[in-house]
């Protein structure tokens, strides 16, 4: 790796990113490169950050300097933190000049064209928060009834209903300066207006103006559907409002066709001269967007809300006047009036940056809230059951390290010394353990469990799917049987008979620890003594499903233990798992090679086949996996089964076997089983074998159809080979049809093997929602917030709501702020998280 500095202002971002990339995958060795020492090489390159950058991404880039000159004395743990920031702060500096530079344009061919002030022409009126809509003159029994579809019926329903985005024709730009996919406003004198009908539908009248200003001159359209805009009488009338000479805004998309540079359908309004204000609504300003329905227009939302604007002073303010000074935000009333008609963009960022900390700031303070609520229930629930604390030395957890054939690695010790310090106190542990795939969260577990065990307690684990439950099973079976301890496994699929004796004996105490699906809690599963619940892939269970298994423990309250493998940016472990304490094992066991990952063509399948056949014939294993179970007409894809089928007649010499959702337990137990026990070679699965299925002598992932996946996903695969200690192959096939961009994102799995990056760009590239399933995911619903773009709003409200809490976590002296919290929870999460 040739690290040197570099001489341009503009960073070479893939070069950053790969140079921290290489020193994860090395351990953090700080790299000795041609020229310079790994530190010494990023030290330079943030001393000298992009001279666009805003003031404050310049200031990180600083601070970024001045930590790495000191990372030759900073622990491993602090060089893994540095080296995930800095990828963190990359990514957002390049994302915030890669926006910059689509507005930003030359000064001086840019100008905002005067506007008249809208707010100001609303005549004062007598409103409340709580008025129907129906009742205010300017919106009327119709308008109230329209706007009802939109589940608005009073004034202050209306204030809050935020623009979901914005069109910006605040920009008056030259004629000759226009730009495909731009909006914009062009003032112009008009040459000629003329009125046609189109050639191909008898039925539309096209109105074509001719306009010219100093730079050059445009051809714009507007379009009339319709008989009664094709009578003579009514062009003519329409056409003599634009008289050849008058001056002319007209607001668009800037579109090029045959014909050349035009704007698309714009809007227009004559002026008295160049310099005249504009009085349109929707011409020359920043036009706010809103969600629609049918027979709900944009012009009736928009002139609604202007019509009830001055009733947005009566809103109230929840935060204290100190809290809105430290964190510099603009009192709610403004911003609810300037997130709708700002009189600039400057105000509107203050406005939107408000609201989206209120967003945050509501969310964190549940969580907070909810945390503290269940250690102190929890305290005095353990406090009079007399079971405070757990034994966390003792026997059982000192054999089963005897037992174990490894030595665990620093960041499974330090977890384990995490997850043990909250058994010994007398409040219950709610703790989210991340690890890649691989880390060794299983063994980090079973310590847990022991030390519920020999504490006189019972432990559950569930999973969300059979094939991940089973797994679990087998190694639990496997390492706690060596002490003695039995346990079970309940699924769906369990017998009858065998799900009776398991009821009685966990009723008894016999059974120590079960391992189950969902149906731990949808069966009348009654435990003696439940101390520990461990939940893995814990984002894949609801809130709800979470808290029934956790109040089948000892008093209806126990220690709870989350795993997930699904790395997750920090802005969205704070929004899932904000009344979490998070562990991170960043660390895999020695001799873990890193998975050597190509993206290849449809036309290079051969060279995917014949790497398959080098390792199966080396006595090694390949999965195949596909996103459908059977073929779909729709979506010109390849399906398990059909494939299956073909590989069949690839290989002759070796053994398919075939797994997916579909097929009974049964038939996935023995699908398993025989790859497991090497009876077939190459398993043909659909994403089932995501989580769950072990088998330390695969070597070759090969995905089809990738671009259908996402990078967190696809990281998760690629992480079911190489687990024996030999070298391993992801292959990354793409479909005929994919589009570049597709190939490019799947390029990143190509140069890191770092799943909080990956996770960090899937994120950045799909959002939270697609990354997680948002079914599942249990995401908010936020109004206006973003997770990638409003990560430093997150972190200040974070902050606050910590304040808030550590000075009266009840919230009595804050009345109106406990109020907002029950309204906005209610809203965003049906409540769930304060129940």
């Amino acid at each position: 790796m040739a690290l040197s500095p570099s001489v341009q202002n503009a960073p070479d971002w893939e070069r950053l990113q790969k140079a921290l990339s290489v020193e994860a995958e090395r351990g953090f060795s700080d790299l000795v490169g041609r020229e310079f020492r790994f530190h010494e090489f990023l030290e330079r390159q943030f001393q000298d950050p992009p001279a666009r950058l805003a003031t404050s991404d310049r200031q990180r880039w600083q601070n970024l300097a001045a930590e790495f000159g000191k990372y030759p004395t900073l622990t491993l743990a602090q060089r893994q933190h540095l080296v995930a920031e800095s990828r963190r702060v990359l990514l957002h500096s390049q994302r915030s000049l890669e926006m910059r530079s689509r507005s930003v344009r030359e000064p001086l061919s840019r100008r905002q064209p005067p506007t008249v002030d809208l707010r100001a022409q609303v005549p004062p009126a007598q409103l409340r928060l709580d008025q129907p809509l129906s009742e205010v003159r300017q919106i009327g029994r119709r308008g109230g009834d329209r706007l009802a579809r939109l589940g608005l019926y009073r004034v202050q329903d209306l204030l809050e209903y935020f623009p979901r985005d914005r069109i910006d024709y605040a920009r008056q730009v030259p004629i000759a300066q226009l730009e495909p996919g731009e909006t914009v406003t062009v003032v112009a004198q008009i040459q000629s207006a003329t009125f046609f009908n189109s050639s191909k539908n008898k039925k539309l009248s096209i109105f074509q103006l001719t306009l010219k200003d100093p730079t050059g001159r445009l051809k714009i359209s507007r379009f009339y559907p319709g008989n009664r805009y094709s009578s003579s009488r009514w062009q003519h009338s329409h056409k003599s409002q634009y008289p050849r000479g008058a001056m002319v805004a007209a607001s668009g998309l800037v579109k090029k066709n045959k014909y050349g540079i035009t704007l698309e359908n714009p809007d227009l309004e004559v002026l008295e001269h160049a310099d005249a204000p504009i009085e349109s609504l929707s011409v020359g300003r920043v036009l706010p967007v809103y969600a629609l329905t049918d027979g709900v227009t944009a012009d009736l939302v928009r002139k609604s809300v202007l019509a009830v604007l001055p009733a947005s002073e009566q809103i109230p303010e929840p935060l204290p006047k100190k809290l809105r000074e430290k964190y510099d935000l603009l009192d709610r009333p403004r911003a609810i009036a300037n997130i709708h008609f700002p009189p600039d963009t400057d105000i509107l960022e203050l406005a939107r940056r408000r609201l989206v900390f209120d967003e945050f700031f509501y969310l964190q303070l549940g969580l907070l809230k909810r945390r503290h609520e269940l250690k102190q229930a929890g305290e005095l629930q353990l406090a009079s059951s007399q079971a405070q604390r757990l034994t966390i030395q003792g026997q059982l957890i000192e054999q089963f390290y005897h037992l174990l054939p490894f030595d665990l690695t620093h960041a499974q010790t330090r977890v384990i010394q995490e997850i043990l310090g909250d058994l010994d106190k007398t409040s219950p542990m709610n703790r989210l353990v991340q690890g890649d795939v691989g880390a060794g969260k299983t063994v980090v577990a079973v310590v847990a469990i022991l030390a519920a065990i020999q504490s006189g307690y019972q432990a559950a684990l569930m999973a969300p799917t059979e094939v991940l439950a089973e797994q679990h099973y087998r190694k639990l079976v496997d390492w706690l049987n060596l002490l003695q301890l039995p346990v079970e496994l309940l699924t769906g699929s369990t017998k009858t008979r065998k799900r009776r004796q398991i009821h009685s004996q966990l009723e008894t105490g016999e059974l120590p620890v079960l391992v189950g699906t969902h149906a731990l809690i949808q069966d009348p599963v009654n435990f003696h003594r439940l101390g520990l619940v461990v939940i893995d892939e814990q984002h894949r269970f609801g809130v709800q499903q979470r808290a029934k298994l956790q109040q089948k423990g000892s008093n209806g309250i126990c220690h709870v233990l989350s795993m997930t493998a699904t790395p997750i940016p920090r802005t969205l472990a704070l929004t899932l798992h904000g009344d979490l304490d998070v562990s991170q094992i960043d660390e895999l066991p020695p001799g873990r090679k890193p998975i050597q990952t190509t993206v290849l063509a449809g036309k290079e399948r051969l060279e995917a086949y014949d790497l398959i056949r080098r390792q199966v014939a080396m006595g090694h294993q390949a999965y195949v996996v596909l996103p459908l179970v059977e073929e779909s007409e729709k979506l010109d894809l390849k399906s398990a089964v059909e494939e299956y089928e073909r590989l069949q007649e690839v290989f002759p010499d070796f053994r398919v076997g075939l797994l997916h959702g579909r097929m009974s337990s049964g038939e996935k137990d023995a699908a398993i089983a025989a790859f497991h026990g090497h009876e077939t070679q190459i398993l043909v699965s659909t994403t089932v074998v995501e989580v769950g299925v072990d088998v330390p002598n695969a070597t070759v992932m090969l995905i089809e159809n990738a671009e259908r996946f996402g990078l967190s996903q696809l990281h998760q695969l690629r992480g079911r080979v190489g687990r024996g200690g030999d070298r391993a192959y992801c292959i990354l096939m793409t479909h005929p049809k994919a589009s570049p961009d597709a190939k490019q994102r799947l390029e990143v799995l190509e140069s890191s093997q770092d799943g909080f990056l990956i996770a960090e760009m899937d994120m950045q590239l799909r959002g939270p929602g697609q990354m997680l399933g948002t079914r599942q995911s249990g995401l908010p619903d936020f109004v206006l917030a973003s997770l990638v773009d409003d990560r430093e709003v997150l972190m200040l409200a974070r902050d606050a709501a910590e304040r808030v809490i550590r000075k009266d976590p009840t919230l009595e002296r804050y009345p109106r702020m406990k109020a907002e919290l029950e309204i906005r929870f209610e809203r965003m999460l049906g409540g769930a998280i304060l129940q």
